[in-house]
């Protein structure tokens, strides 16, 4: 059974409130079908401790106005990664080199990613519709 929609809804607002915090390298997961405790996982990271707490704090704030709040914090004080437990969406934070060391993606790379596209982005560059010169 795949992720409920109200999930992927809650773990996209997750996504957009980490990139709106310059999270890099954000990757959401189906791990509905791995996992009976929650539906999805968001994978975020960040340069250092300071902009992971920014992150966290951005995360907690927007999920909170999209109606829900963490049922369980973890790894505030050390500050290199942070797990924000949403019941349904588990938000992972991570110090770059502990997602690199720990490789969440590769332990889940069975489940299905949800695509999520950073609205504060550049915008795309336009296709030049004339074709080659």
């Amino acid at each position: 059974m795949a992720a409920t929609e109200d999930a992927r809804r809650l773990a996209l607002v997750a996504a957009q409130a980490a990139a709106d915090k310059k999270a890099t390298d954000v990757v959401v997961l189906d791990v509905s079908e791995q996992l009976v405790i929650t539906d999805c996982f968001l994978i975020a990271s960040a340069p250092n401790e300071r902009q992971v707490e920014a992150i966290v704090d951005s995360v907690e704030e927007k999920m909170r106005a999209a109606g829900t709040k963490p049922v369980r914090r973890e790894g505030a004080r050390e500050g290199r990664w942070v797990l924000l437990d949403f019941v349904d969406v588990v938000v992972h934070v991570q110090h770059a080199d502990e997602r690199a060391f720990y490789g969440l993606e590769r332990l889940w790379k069975d489940c299905p990613r949800i695509p999520f596209e950073d609205r504060t982005g550049p915008p795309a560059e336009p296709e030049d519709e004339s074709g080659p010169a």
